[in-house]
């Protein structure tokens, strides 16, 4: 073959191009270190072969001028999926002893074309053929519609870490009913069983990587169990890991035909053990009612599909009704799922919903409740995602009862409707991780809450979590990511990620697996939304301070406790049964005082000298007040209003205003909210 010599004219461009190259390489470069150590964040033995990082320079350390940690956040990942579900849901592993060949591997099943791959068919639609080999082709996977193969790969997270991440929440996961029906698995449905392997393999790959740094506590992966822990681990460049857990039936706690099928007792038992395993957050209900709470519905064929599995589970399909505010739960639809439909038994058919009964019947109930005050004192935080919105309210309503701060919304299921409560209550938010216009979208349309409480904010990938990733916008797409970018602090160049014989492209590939979360964040920033990154980077910052509110939480003393009470009028029952006021204050939530049937009646408490008062919490009976007040008086003669409501509905209340002094506290109903009268189970009075 005869090579053509380029004309001489040609050297000229050439010469100047490699110039402008390496001016770029310049500018791009990684900024020196001002650390005294040399790239301690660079393994010094990390297995061959391995996937690459492709992110050079060095991690930002400490905290900005005024003293607070930078970095993002996110709040809800599945490092350990593949343990859970029976083993044989998600294929492949997050790390292995014996290397990335056999980490990133297929479902046995799943060879030599994918034709068993049942999951992938029931949730990627087709066949589910695709080529099972991994490591070093990855020809098929993981993608970002592919919800059955691993897509946390240590070394992903690692990018994820030097792109500027310095919180990842692992939810430890599992679903019994899903691993009974689901045709291959190599190890029982236990969804405790699973949460423990889960959290044992967490610790595992913690020492994994420490092994690369050079022994235990070098690694930048850090499992912490406290704010302050979180703090320190950030400051020092490294990732903060937070264990969750995120099961359909904590401590057993399923429901069959609305009977509980756990205790007081199981959740203390329960609650203590996860602590022990170090857990912070956890959901009290995933997808299927249980004896804790309900849950807001998924909808579609999926929907139905789950709908199927509440049945299989607990005897009852999920239950509707008309929403009460504009808070709602997802529309179920009436969707067919012949597939799910067929493990019905013969003559069960899931029943039609109407369009304008959108939200479950089922809140949290007394265990849930129960479990929710348990949760707080042991300083964890409650997710409220997946809960119903009658859930949420109710658990917003004992959150804010003790001014508890520890309330998250992880990944975008919690009806937006809260945020702003959320918000004043201190707890924290992160949106899922969806195409980067829409995600700016979303993000903005919260921007100015997020001003007004000085607030950070969060993504939630996801990963490994059956749900879907952003797509890719195609190489031709406006405003496309340049490789290579700088990160978002700065200070390290991030190029192409590089698997084997595998090059990944956001723009081609979309968020395929966990190592394109700063080529995402390089999109966002891309298409326009620097204003939504810089938020984000608050995100780290904002959520320790959640979380440390919630381990510095104590229960303020009850200044009625203790007290004498006096009511306008009292209800009489029978000889045998006592609505005297006094039983609005007696702490037990099995007695209360009742008002006679009509307006204007009020329930006054006496606490026997002055006292700094701040905040009444009233547990209402299904006797309510729509519209009352909350007064005060040194003298019982000249009575103050602190407060009042028009719009009340029942339940639990939190009244709140400026501290005042005062010896006498009053509740004066104004308008009935049902045709009974006025009836309270327990009056809490606090100093703020």
């Amino acid at each position: 073959m005869t090579m053509v010599q380029p004309p001489r004219r040609r050297l000229g461009s050439l010469t100047v191009v490699s110039l402008l190259l390496a001016v770029m390489a310049a500018l791009l470069g990684p900024t020196p270190s001002s650390a005294a150590e040399t790239d301690w964040w660079t393994p010094t033995a990390r297995p061959t072969p391995d996937a690459q990082v492709n992110v050079e320079g060095e991690p930002f350390k400490g905290t900005d001028s005024k003293g607070r940690v930078r970095g993002f956040v996110d709040a809800h990942d599945h490092i350990m999926s593949n343990e859970g579900f029976g083993g044989r849901l998600i294929c492949g592993k997050p790390f292995s002893e014996q290397g990335v060949a056999d980490a990133l591997k297929d479902c046995p099943e799943h060879y030599p074309d994918g034709s068993l791959a049942i999951f992938d068919m029931i949730t990627k639609g087709g066949d589910g053929k695709h080529d099972p080999d991994g490591w070093p082709t990855f020809k098929d996977w993981p993608a970002h519609d592919s919800l059955t193969h691993q897509q946390n790969y240590y070394t992903g997270i690692e990018r994820a870490w030097r792109g500027g991440q310095r919180v990842l929440v692992n939810d430890l996961v599992s679903n019994g009913v899903i691993c009974s029906v689901y045709f291959f698995k190599d190890r029982g449905c236990n969804e405790m069983d699973a949460i423990r392997l889960e959290a044992k393999k967490t610790y595992e790959m913690q020492s994994y990587i420490d092994s690369m740094y050079g022994g235990p506590g070098k690694g930048w992966f850090r499992i912490v169990t406290s704010s302050g822990q979180a703090r320190e681990v950030i400051e020092q460049g490294k990732l903060a890991v937070v264990l969750g857990v995120e099961t359909s039936e904590p401590f057993g706690c399923k429901q069959i035909l609305d009977v509980a099928q756990c205790s007081k007792a199981d959740i203390d038992r329960g609650l203590d053990e996860l602590k022990e395993l170090g857990v912070s957050s956890m959901f009290l209900c995933h997808k299927f009612d249980n004896a804790l709470c309900g849950v807001r519905f998924d909808s579609g064929a999926l929907g139905t599909a789950i709908n199927v599995g509440q049945f299989l589970s607990t005897g009852t399909f999920w239950k509707t009704e008309t929403c009460r505010g504009p808070q709602h739960d997802n529309p179920i639809g009436n969707a067919a799922a012949p597939q799910a439909e067929k493990e019905l038994p013969e003559g069960v058919d899931v029943p039609s919903y109407a369009s304008d009964a959108q939200c479950n019947t089922r809140g949290l109930t007394e265990l849930g409740a129960y479990a929710t005050r348990g949760m707080m004192k042991r300083g964890m935080m409650l997710e409220l995602d997946h809960m119903s919105v009658k859930a949420a309210g109710q658990a917003f309503d004992i959150l804010e009862s003790e001014g508890y701060a520890g309330a998250l919304s992880s990944h975008s299921w919690m009806d937006q409707n809260w945020t702003e409560r959320l918000y004043k209550l201190g707890g924290f938010a992160a949106q899922y991780m969806g195409q980067s216009q829409g995600f700016i979208n979303e993000a903005r349309s919260k921007a100015a809450l997020r001003e007004q409480y000085k607030v950070g904010y969060g993504y939630g990938t996801d990963m490994n979590g059956v749900g879907g990733w952003p797509a890719p916008r195609g190489a031709d797409a406006p405003n496309p990511v340049k490789y290579p970018f700088r990160s978002a602090d700065g200070k390290s160049v991030i190029d192409k990620q590089i698997t084997g014989e595998r090059t990944w492209d956001f723009n081609t590939d979309g968020a395929a697996h966990y190592g394109m979360v700063p080529d995402w964040i390089e999109d966002i920033r891309g298409v326009g939304g620097q204003d939504v990154v810089d938020d984000m980077m608050a995100g780290a910052e904002s959520y320790l301070r959640t979380w440390a509110r919630s381990e510095d939480y104590e229960p303020s003393r009850n200044l009625a406790s203790g007290a004498a009470a006096y009511g306008s009028t009292t209800e009489w029952w029978n000889p045998f049964t006592s609505f005297a006021p006094g039983k609005a204050i007696d702490g037990d939530t099995g007695t209360r005082w009742a008002s006679e049937w009509k307006d204007g009646q009020w329930l006054r408490i006496d606490l026997g000298s002055a006292q700094r008062i701040g905040r009444v919490v009233l547990d209402w009976e299904a006797a309510y007040a729509k519209g009352y007040r909350i007064e005060v008086s040194q003298d019982r003669e000249t009575w103050k209003p602190v407060w009042s409501t028009e719009t009340g509905n029942g339940g639990l209340d939190t009244a709140r205003f400026t501290p005042t002094d005062a010896r006498y506290v009053r509740v004066l109903g104004v308008e009935r909210g049902t045709k009974w009268g006025l009836s309270l189970k327990e009056v809490g009075i606090h100093s703020g």
